[in-house]
């Protein structure tokens, strides 16, 4: 089962794929680990894309579609897989599709978790994280058993991080938007296109998620 997962930032999306990776057996590729991976391989790929992104270019679409395809044909991807990071544009989209036909593979499902901005900023910007542990809390929703005290480790330091403030996270919103609305209306005239509501408990974004999947 191939899937390609939309939604904003802290929609929840990392969640849900490592759910669905450990359910289905699938795994996830992400564009970015594999321009790292290939680099880090020494190819003659790797080298190529190793040039280009030392000049601070960006890796053209054949590149980045011919990493993609030479990675599915691994055999850990028997299952099937999610896509983490692309595609990014309608040229890419279509791009993939006559990629995965050639293999005799097609994208399952592509779904998007739909949630409301306002709601989105709140969650983002009240998150605060225990700097020994990692634990993770919010203003409103996750506060310590003990005001200012980690539950996990007792440590009473905390950090939030540098662009979880509302303004970078409205620019984080509005470059989604502006990026996937067109590859959004792509999907959903192909017929694959299917929505979820991404603003209710996780467990049962979950279980919009296998509903759709059957």
């Amino acid at each position: 089962m191939n899937v390609i997962l939309f939604g904003p930032p802290g929609a929840g999306k990392g969640t849900q794929a490592k759910l669905l990776i450990n359910t289905l057996g699938i795994i996830q590729i992400s564009s970015g680990e594999i321009l790292r991976w290939e680099v880090s391989s020494g190819s003659k790929l790797g080298q190529q894309v190793g040039a280009i992104m030392e000049t601070g270019q960006l890796v053209s679409d054949e590149i980045l579609i011919g990493m993609i395809s030479s990675r599915i044909d691994h055999p850990d991807c028997i299952n099937g897989f999610i896509l983490d990071g692309f595609p990014r544009t309608t040229p890419q989209a279509g791009a993939l599709d006559v990629m995965l036909e050639k293999q005799n593979l097609k994208i399952d499902h592509v779904i998007e978790l739909i949630v409301d901005d306002e709601s989105m900023i709140k969650r983002i910007t009240g998150r605060y994280t225990c700097t020994k542990c990692n634990a993770g809390y919010h203003d409103e929703f996750q506060t310590p058993t003990n005001d200012g005290v980690c539950d996990k480790c007792g440590e009473n330091i905390f950090f939030r991080r540098a662009d979880d403030n509302e303004t970078t996270v409205r620019s984080r919103l509005h470059v989604y938007h502006k990026q996937t609305a067109p590859i959004i209306a792509y999907y959903r005239e192909c017929g694959v296109l299917k929505t979820v509501d991404g603003m209710v408990e996780i467990d049962k974004v979950t279980k919009q998620l296998f509903d759709i999947m059957g």
